[in-house]
């Protein structure tokens, strides 16, 4: 396994409570399928907060952040069936990452865990040759 990158990130609970009214936040950061499994969320605050570090951290494995046009939305955080987070790219991120970073072929592992105060997200970006 060729590790890529790694990235980590924390983010305070409490920033999403003050956020969470404001619409062009959440519709800037937030996929839409995201969006649509956080209208059925009950603890909304920590579904949020978990992706936002998630989508930080996934571009701090890359070591640039969110540049060459890189944006929030092209990112979604999904669960499987037994509740595993993983990653779902659009095709725009899918042609950055091939152009841009020469990753024909990768895969992000991402662990997310919350508490009352904090969420944090890790991700290991994994090149395949």
């Amino acid at each position: 396994m060729k590790i890529y990158g790694i990235g980590v990130d924390i983010v305070e609970n409490n920033r999403f409570r003050k956020l969470f009214n404001k619409k062009n936040f959440i519709n800037r950061v937030f996929s839409q399928k995201e969006l649509n499994i956080f209208r059925n969320k009950k603890n909304k605050i920590l579904y949020l907060s978990k992706r936002f570090s998630a989508k930080e951290a996934f571009v701090k494995s890359l070591g640039t952040g969110f540049r060459y046009n890189l944006c929030f939305t092209d990112i979604s955080i999904l669960n499987n069936k037994k509740g595993k987070p993983y990653f779902l790219f659009n095709k725009k991120i899918k042609d950055i990452l091939k152009k841009r970073y020469k990753l024909n072929s990768f895969k992000a592992h991402l662990s997310l865990s919350d508490e009352k105060k904090h969420s944090v997200s890790y991700v290991i970006l994994q090149k395949f040759k």
